[in-house]
């Protein structure tokens, strides 16, 4: 029975590589996501026999609650609100492996051996920042808390000192495992750590929170498998936190920041306050729909540039629409991926998929850059900073350094916003002002909507 239930968690582990590795590509995300799930369903079931459980009623009951919520949310939630869904789910898993660590605790049977203490001290940590940092990350995009880093007078000081003090009290708990107050008091400390870790985080910094987040809540698992001593855990764990911190890295480099810095919550310190009229100063053109239609008649070449304004205005079915019409014409689309545009990482190929957008037509950030110069017409919708030219230009820009997409570098810019405020960052827009720029104002879907309805007009 022993070598079958091992048998079981090797193949179980297979499937969650196999899984992950298909979720890197958007043709191969679905599988991928359907491998993981047969084989977390292959582990749950395993572990259940291996325990020997007398009774199911408490467990059978779990499944039904949570299996109804997670239908619920996967068939409800829009995929604009996928980023908050993400943040919650993240939320859960450090909780979950919070409540395990805090009752084996409890359990004078459960936590008899040093590793098992020292895991359950490290879970309850890294559960709890899991937990409310997860909890602060969804408050900030759901807009129930402000967006905008929130700062806090000594903050550094401050995260250190807490970080200090829960280490120290998960070492008091492993040498005195009676004493039921120091888990409280670490529980305590670690929650508060997580919300100041993520409050003065600012919106346009959300990828990489959730990437770490989700790498979190992936080490919290590994260290909950060491307390239960289940294999597949440590597994299934290990490689969500090993691939959640790759992504993390990742994120840190298509934004400039410093890993350091995203693990000490400091992200996004601001330069001189930069006066948009000083940019804009009358050079702002603004186009109807009419007009933009009349240059994509003879554009050869045509890239769409989607931001979070696409996912806000919901426009992703409406440009896949502008996207066949072009195509019927003979011209060739693509779409340029900023691996942060929108607020966790793949917003945009997550939203283009939904709409059944090609998954060829889909190009990265470092593959399209050359590609612009010998673009007739970028088409930029609800992408703001990921376009800003400062962060290539002006050294004294709190963005400078970050990769963009050099869409001022096509023959024509086309950018659809409802008006010149500033994104994430709190910056104006040169490219607004550029002489190839022409900007349609208002809503996103209703400029799309009424400039293929325009383009189709004029067949």
């Amino acid at each position: 029975m022993t070598t079958f239930i091992y048998l079981a968690y090797l193949v179980a582990a297979v499937l969650f590589i196999l899984g992950i590795k298909g979720l890197t590509k958007p043709r191969t995300a679905v599988r991928g996501n359907q491998l993981s799930a047969m084989g977390m369903f292959i582990a749950v079931v395993v572990t259940l026999f291996d325990q020997s459980i007398l009774s199911y009623e408490w467990i059978i009951a779990g499944v039904l609650l949570g299996g109804t919520i997670g239908a619920v949310m996967a068939t409800k939630i829009k995929v604009t609100d996928m980023p908050q869904m993400v943040a919650l789910l993240n939320g859960f898993g450090g909780g979950a492996s919070l409540a395990i660590a805090a009752a084996s605790f409890l359990d004078p049977a459960a936590a008899t051996n040093a590793v098992a203490l020292i895991s359950i001290g490290a879970t309850i940590i890294i559960g709890s920042v899991t937990l409310s940092g997860s909890f602060v990350a969804f408050a900030k995009l759901q807009e129930l808390i402000s967006g905008n880093p929130i700062k806090v007078p000594g903050n550094k000081p401050l995260n250190a000192i807490l970080l200090i003090s829960a280490i120290a009290l998960a070492i008091a708990m492993v040498m005195d495992p009676t004493n039921t107050n120091l888990m409280y008091a670490l529980v305590a400390v670690a929650v508060v750590l997580g919300v100041l870790l993520v409050v003065p985080i600012g919106g346009a910094d959300m990828p990489v929170v959730i990437a770490l987040l989700n790498s979190y809540s992936g080490i919290a698992a590994a260290t909950t498998g060491f307390i239960t001593g289940n294999t597949v855990l440590i597994v299934s764990g290990s490689l969500v936190g090993a691939s959640g911190i790759i992504l993390t890295q990742i994120m840190c480099k298509a934004m400039n920041r410093s890993l350091f810095n995203v693990l000490f919550g400091v992200m996004a310190e601001g330069g001189e306050k930069i006066d948009a009229d000083e940019v804009y100063a009358g050079k702002v053109k603004s186009t109807s729909p009419d007009e933009i239609a009349m240059m994509l008649e003879t554009a050869e070449r045509v890239v769409i540039v989607p931001g979070y304004g696409l996912a806000m205005a919901q426009a992703q079915h409406a440009v896949r629409e502008l996207a066949n019409v072009l195509q019927s014409r003979g011209t060739d689309v693509k779409y340029a991926i900023h691996p942060v545009a929108g607020r966790m990482p793949g917003h945009m190929n997550v939203l283009l998929a939904e709409a059944e957008v090609p998954y060829e037509q889909l190009i990265e950030m470092d593959e399209i850059n050359p590609q612009f110069e010998q673009t007739d017409v970028a088409i930029v919708i609800g992408a703001n900073d990921v376009t800003n030219p400062m962060a290539r230009e002006d050294k004294g820009s709190p963005i400078y350094g970050m990769p963009i997409l050099n869409v001022d570098k096509a023959r024509t810019v086309v950018v659809i916003k409802r008006s010149l405020s500033p994104g994430f960052a709190g910056l104006p827009n040169p490219l607004f002002a550029m002489d190839n720029t022409l900007m349609l104002f208002g809503d996103g879907k209703k400029g799309i909507v009424e400039l293929t309805q325009s383009l189709k007009e004029a067949e």
